[in-house]
C-alpha cells in the first residue's frame, strides 16, 4: 500500500483518496449521517486541510473524534 502522508501525494492523489475512502459504503455522502457526522457539514469539507497538505489525516481523525467526546 502506497503512503497517505502528506509529503509522499500530491494534491490531486490526496482527492483521490479522501473521495474512495468516503464512498467505501457504496454511497455518496450528500445528506448522509452514516459517519456519524450529525450536524457536522460536509463530511468532505472536514478533509479539506489534508488535501491542501496542511494536515495528516490521523490529525483530523483525532481532533474530530476529541470533539464528538466533548461534545
Amino acid at each position: 500500500m502506497k503512503s497517505i502522508l502528506i509529503k509522499d501525494t500530491t494534491r490531486e492523489e490526496r482527492i483521490q483518496i479522501i473521495n474512495q475512502s468516503l464512498a467505501v459504503c457504496g454511497s455518496s455522502c450528500d445528506f448522509c449521517n452514516g459517519c456519524d457526522n450529525l450536524g457536522g457539514g460536509r463530511i468532505e469539507a472536514i478533509y479539506q486541510p489534508y488535501i491542501d497538505g496542511e494536515k495528516e489525516i490521523s490529525e483530523i481523525n483525532a481532533e474530530y473524534r476529541a470533539n464528538m467526546v466533548k461534545g
